[in-house]
């Protein structure tokens, strides 16, 4: 199976551009480390934090519907389910799964899988 580093979504309502066409079907791409970062120094963010899922979801969705560029400006004017099912997306395609580690019990040679959770186990650590 290929790594996969674009989503195909449809929205539950749409987006409305300014002629009165609809567009529903679109593209979110993974997420890079500058699409988290370079967001936190934009004065909007700063202004209002709850700005920066708006700057996100600009810079990852590639493709809605037959809009040239998505922008900050369109993202603004999604309607609020719209705006939620695509947060939730970003969420779920972008959140790493907990590495496993197969391992096996030193007193009963049981086998079995365990998460390796790297944050609590550095939290210790300082």
């Amino acid at each position: 199976m290929a790594f996969q580093t674009e989503y195909d979504f449809e929205l539950p309502r749409g987006y409305v551009d300014d002629s009165g066409t609809l567009h529903k079907r679109g593209v979110m791409r993974l997420a890079t480390a500058a699409d988290e970062i370079l967001p936190m120094r934009d004065p909007r963010v700063q202004q209002n934090p709850g700005y920066l899922s708006i700057i996100l979801l600009a810079r990852v969705i590639t493709r809605l519907g037959d809009v040239k560029h998505v922008d900050t400006k369109t993202i603004e004017k999604l309607f609020t389910a719209d705006l939620a099912y695509l947060q939730n997306l970003y969420r779920q395609i972008n959140d790493m799964e907990a590495p496993k580690l197969h391992t096996a019990c030193p007193k009963c040679d049981h086998e079995f899988e365990v998460e390796v959770d790297f944050l609590s186990v550095t939290e210790g650590l300082s």
